[in-house]
């Protein structure tokens, strides 16, 4: 393996394929996770999907990661824009972080627009659906290869 990816998923994506599919479309997070670890296994990535819709489980699963895993991907859905925590979880383990969002934050509401997560992100992927993760899988393997 190439690398040890950890896939972080916020509040409410376990609800996707039936909440507000004309923003976030009608692909579930069980299907996005089955596409991942097709392309994770394509690319030499050993995958760990999880979601949660608990703050403080999101900051576990990342100070976890600091000793597990090589980089992770992180769609902390709306606690993008509320977390400080999140933030200073990520900051303190030094990981490198790709943040991914279903939809363009950026064509929504304003408060949607500042996000804690990019202030640690290597990138952001966002606006391409459940294709971003693949997009943020094909990233973190040229991330891993050039470490």
């Amino acid at each position: 393996m190439s690398g040890k990816v950890l896939v972080l998923n916020g509040p409410n994506l376990n609800l996707l394929g039936t909440r507000e599919p004309d923003v976030y479309g009608a692909e579930t997070l069980d299907s996005i996770e089955a596409n991942c670890r097709a392309r994770a296994q394509g690319l030499d990535l050993e995958l760990e999907f999880c979601q949660t819709n608990s703050e403080g489980q999101l900051v576990d699963w990342v100070q976890q990661a600091r000793d597990t895993h090589d980089l992770l991907i992180v769609n902390a859905g709306a606690y993008t824009h509320t977390s400080v925590a999140l933030l200073d979880a990520l900051k303190a383990i030094a990981l490198p972080v790709i943040e991914v969002h279903l939809s363009n934050i950026h064509q929504r509401e304003e408060f949607r627009h500042h996000s804690y997560v990019s202030k640690v992100a290597v990138g952001m992927i966002c606006g391409f659906g459940g294709f971003g993760y693949e997009m943020a899988l094909e990233s973190a393997a040229q991330l891993l290869t050039k470490k």
